[in-house]
């Protein structure tokens, strides 16, 4: 959680006065400190990159209209989240029906309005908001949040992953505390059997550096030599493969095998490890003869437990310079 007290403390009152005097650039200095955690925010409520964008953008231009009626006693963090959080059920509301990328369905269920999931990268989050928000970022989290209505998810982040009361969180929904309180339980009875067990996923900050560079050191080292039983072997038995936005997926060691040698295994391939959602990733780059070099295929976001690797999302168009990863790689 972090406590907005001692960030709005550090604000100069003659560069808060000046912003709600209208001064541009104080408005932005003063707003800054909030803008990583209200991204990731909007990120977990629409499961969409170019969504969070879209509804933060619009946060501070409402914010900036506004200001001039933000009162400096109150709690700037939960003024800025009340704005962010409306401005996301607007989306939610408009949107149609969109379905989630393969295999991440299963977490997130079949019968709600659930939009197309994007790779996160932890550099939007500044080093305290990645150590907080670690688990609440990861994939599976951010999936399963999605079978829950606007106002639940709303709720469940605000309570439980943002750490405000149930009194502001009511203020910031326009309702009451015994409706936030009910929600958060509904809210809770929906998203609980979704999430995998403390048992059965590891974090990486659980393995431990050392390991997850051997790991992640051993598995490009597999694909680059299309070395495909080093690759299953590092997989757990139930192990599932997805290839959003195609709708196909694979569970289990042997599909997983069969589908990489039918296809991918055949090319030559070069990973660059990076990480995305807290979690280990790889920007794979195949070989094109037409360019004579590595070209993006996709971003490729690993589930870890201690016994391996349990999941494998292979995003086909994730933007690889918002990662931080290379245009191409030579030969």
């Amino acid at each position: 959680m972090c406590d907005d007290r001692s960030v709005v403390a550090s604000i100069d009152s003659a560069l808060l006065s000046a912003a709600q005097a209208g001064d541009s650039d104080a408005f932005a200095a003063v707003v800054d400190p909030f803008q990583g955690e209200l991204h990731a925010y909007c990120y977990r409520m629409l499961g969409s990159v170019h969504d969070a964008d879209d509804a933060v953008q619009e946060t501070l231009v409402r914010a900036w209209r506004a200001f001039d009626r933000f009162e400096p006693r109150g709690s700037m963090r939960a003024w800025l989240y009340r704005i962010a959080t409306n401005r996301c059920l607007s989306i939610l509301n408009g949107r149609g029906r969109r379905e989630l990328p393969a295999d991440l369905e299963r977490i997130a269920g079949g019968d709600t309005e659930i939009s197309w999931l994007e790779p996160y990268t932890d550099e939007r989050l500044g080093p305290e908001q990645r150590t907080v928000a670690r688990e609440s970022i990861e994939l599976s989290f951010v999936a399963a949040v999605q079978r829950l209505t606007g106002r639940q998810r709303a709720v469940l982040l605000l309570r439980e992953v943002l750490g405000f009361t149930a009194r502001e969180v009511a203020d910031q929904l326009d309702t009451t505390v015994a409706a936030v309180n009910s929600a958060l339980q509904r809210a809770r009875a929906v998203l609980d059997p979704g999430l995998p067990t403390a048992t059965q996923q590891a974090t990486m900050r659980q393995m431990g550096d050392t390991a997850v560079r051997d790991l992640a050191r051993r598995y490009a080292q597999a694909w680059e030599a299309a070395d495909v039983d080093t690759i299953v072997s590092m997989l757990v038995e139930d192990a599932r493969y997805s290839m959003p936005p195609v709708p196909t997926w694979f569970t289990g060691r042997k599909a997983i095998c069969d589908f990489l040698l039918s296809g991918p295994l055949t090319c030559g391939w070069r990973f660059v490890a990076t990480e995305a959602n807290s979690q280990l990733a790889f920007g794979t780059y195949r070989w094109d003869s037409d360019h004579a070099a590595y070209r993006p295929c996709g971003l490729d976001v690993l589930t870890l437990r201690r016994d391996g690797i349990a999941e494998v999302v292979s995003f086909l168009e994730a933007d690889f310079a918002a990662h931080g990863l290379p245009p191409s790689l030579p030969n």
